[in-house]
């Protein structure tokens, strides 16, 4: 990623090659034309990234082996050395040795007349997934209603910003982690305005904090060494707390609400951040989304952390709900709906726990299910009606018995899928959010699920 970025900076065009991305790798994603992964599926975190960005991804390509000592990546026969042509297209998965030629799409008077078309005719709201004023800025120009995800954690990847989040992380008392936390503050208030006023009052979903804390620290034992020594600690205590951070499955470890839950002045930090933008921002009225929940005793603690924040500031104008990504959460709505104004339907992460299927290793046996006819398409791609569906309509049938007006989206990539945006329609959800560039094909996609409705309820009446 480091070497992306600097080939960039001088005007060279960069495809990243990985084995498997991760968060620490964004500024080279932000600065590459494309993106090669050997491991993952479409929810990973390279396609996910990508797709967000409007980049061409080929993610889980199994016949690409990296060699990162070496910067070279075999396929097959073939051995390609870093600084080599390649050209990629993210929508068929094939990745071509040398320059090949490419033109530009352009929006013609057509798809704007089409366009206005589906918006005449669909129910479902279209949002989008976006954390920057850029992404949010292009998914309005592509008519996006609002933000149903904006992810903080790629907020803390700026150098300057890592710097204090990984000094937080390796404090070993609550007060010296607030020191950092009270640094990161005004950043976080900075970005939170800039997207209010983006989306010139259209509603906002925020999700706190998300992945495990590890993924901020570095690994290689340079960096380990360069970390040590910019905290006056020795490297001998950056390793013992990157041990101590260690899970053997950490998208199932401490992540999400739990963070809340062990380190609550995380949370309070960015509720106290959303407050303060918010206040900057006339009228502006944040949605605030709590992730991984699986318990109304989860969503009630967290209902309690918010209000303390909101009575402390004096700011009153907010919306507090969850997103439903666990098995649990879907069986527990109704009571977890007493607390939750608002549900959004994580499907990457709902998909994977309910399926019991690793979204980032998929790629290696999906495929031969889908030929042997096992599964009829990538559950990660297109919604697991009979499984995944089923607790998804559960969910919005058992959350609107305890609060009839309680607002449902869905936030996983299946937002930007058209056969599963027939199946949000047919469950009755208020909103779809996909990626900015994902956003057109939802509006038709909406249209076109409310018109099949219909005529398929013509067919049951003749």
């Amino acid at each position: 990623a480091d070497t992306a970025e600097k080939w960039a900076l001088d005007g060279k065009k960069v495809i990243l090659c990985r084995t498997e991305t991760s968060p620490e790798d964004i500024h080279g994603m932000y600065k590459a034309q494309g993106i090669l992964t050997a491991r993952g599926c479409m929810t990973s975190h390279a396609a996910v990234v990508a797709r967000g960005m409007g980049k061409p991804c080929v993610c889980g390509a199994g016949d690409v082996v990296i060699d990162l000592p070496s910067k070279t990546m075999r396929i097959k026969t073939k051995v390609i050395q870093q600084g080599d042509w390649i050209t990629i297209d993210g929508s068929s998965g094939d990745v071509m040795l040398g320059q090949i030629a490419m033109s530009t799409p352009t929006m013609t008077s057509a798809f704007h007349t089409v366009m206005s078309w589906a918006d005449t005719v669909r129910r479902l709201k279209i949002r989008t997934n976006a954390d920057t004023p850029h992404d949010a800025k292009i998914a309005r120009d592509f008519g996006a209603e609002g933000i149903g995800l904006c992810r903080t954690e790629h907020m803390f990847f700026d150098p300057e910003r890592l710097h204090h989040m990984r000094g937080m992380i390796l404090a070993q008392t609550k007060e010296e982690r607030q020191k950092f936390l009270d640094t990161l503050t005004p950043y976080q208030e900075e970005d939170f305005e800039q997207i209010f006023s983006v989306m010139q009052g259209l509603p906002v979903t925020i999700r706190l904090l998300d992945p495990p804390l590890h993924e901020f620290l570095p690994q290689k034992d340079e960096d380990i060494a360069g970390l040590a020594k910019d905290f006056g600690i020795s490297v001998e205590d950056v390793h013992n707390r990157i041990q101590k951070l260690h899970e053997s499955n950490p998208m199932l470890g401490l992540r999400g609400c739990r963070l809340a839950v062990v380190y609550p002045e995380i949370y309070e930090m960015q509720i106290r951040a959303i407050f303060k933008a918010a206040q900057k921002v006339q009228g502006k009225t944040p949605e605030i989304m709590m992730p991984l929940v699986s318990s109304a005793s989860e969503m009630a603690y967290l209902k309690d952390l918010t209000q303390r924040i909101a009575d402390d500031t004096g700011f009153k104008n907010f919306i507090l709900g969850t997103m439903i990504e666990l098995p649990r959460a879907a069986l527990a709505a109704a009571e977890i709906a007493k607390d939750a104004r608002f549900f959004s339907f994580g499907t990457n992460d709902l998909t994977q726990t309910t399926l019991g299927i690793s979204r980032d290793d998929a790629g290696s046996f999906l495929p031969t299910y889908q030929h042997k006819g096992l599964w009829p398409t990538d559950p990660f791609a297109t919604i697991d009606i009979d499984g995944v569906g089923s607790l998804v309509q559960m969910a919005v049938t058992q959350g609107r018995k305890t609060r009839p007006d309680l607002k449902i989206g869905i936030c996983g990539e299946h937002g930007g899928d058209p056969q599963s945006i027939t199946f949000f329609e047919e469950a009755g959800l208020d909103y779809v959010s996909c990626s900015p560039y994902r956003v057109p094909i939802a509006r038709l996609a909406a249209a076109q699920a409310v018109i099949n409705k219909e005529h398929a309820e013509i067919g049951k009446k003749t």
